[in-house]
């Protein structure tokens, strides 16, 4: 099937991806490159999304750093390992360092770019100049979800569809991917559709190709 670029001439809409868990396999406070790898799907995924024209953005809360796990620039090393797995450049990586419990006082706050408050994508709307409301928060956790709602994202949660009479609103994803790869091929598949139903409303995974 043939998708149409989703580019235009004003801002762009973006997939927002959350890192550990989505983009890649979720292995806490890790910094070491050695051990980053890509989960299933994830290179195919975004391959996909980014010929399509979208964005690619990372947003992840990071708190290793305001616990002194580890420092800023060790997730630059993280961003730059994640690129050469891909075998393509991310359009912007936002991490929240905070945590009110952390230990590295000027990062111990309460904020506002913590998942699942929307500021991280927010500041990348604004700093990137996109369009979220033709963007996609994806991930794979409620937080996540939730965090693209308030932004004014549409929604993609990756793993078992969740029972939908157990969610509050802001917790309800467009869609339910089984990877990235299956998020990309829905997301691009309901990309131009209007009245599209949440994947909720049916909680059978798409067939995988």
């Amino acid at each position: 099937m043939t998708i149409a670029n989703v580019a235009t001439c004003g801002p762009r809409p973006a997939i927002f991806l959350d890192k550990d868990g989505t983009l890649i396999d979720d292995v806490p406070y890790n910094v070491d490159p050695a051990r980053v790898r890509l989960t299933r799907g994830a290179r195919e995924g975004v391959t996909a999304l980014q010929a399509a024209g979208y964005a690619l953005v990372v947003v992840t809360n990071q708190s290793g750093v305001a616990r002194g796990l580890f420092g800023n620039e060790a997730l630059l090393i993280v961003r730059a390992r994640i690129e050469a797995l891909l075998g393509r450049r991310l359009d912007g990586f936002y991490w929240c360092p905070h945590y009110p419990a952390g230990v590295v006082r000027e990062y111990a706050i309460v904020c506002g770019c913590r998942k699942p408050q929307p500021g991280l994508l927010t500041r990348a709307a604004g700093e990137l100049g996109l369009d979220l409301a033709r963007s996609w928060m994806v991930g794979d956790i409620l937080s996540d979800v939730e965090a693209g709602c308030r932004a004014g994202c549409r929604t993609a949660l990756l793993g078992q569809p969740p029972d939908p009479l157990s969610l509050a609103p802001q917790h309800m994803p467009t869609l339910v991917a089984g990877d990235l790869a299956e998020a990309a091929r829905r997301i691009l598949g309901a990309t131009g559709k209007s009245g599209e139903r949440s994947a909720i409303d049916d909680p059978r995974p798409a067939p995988r190709a």
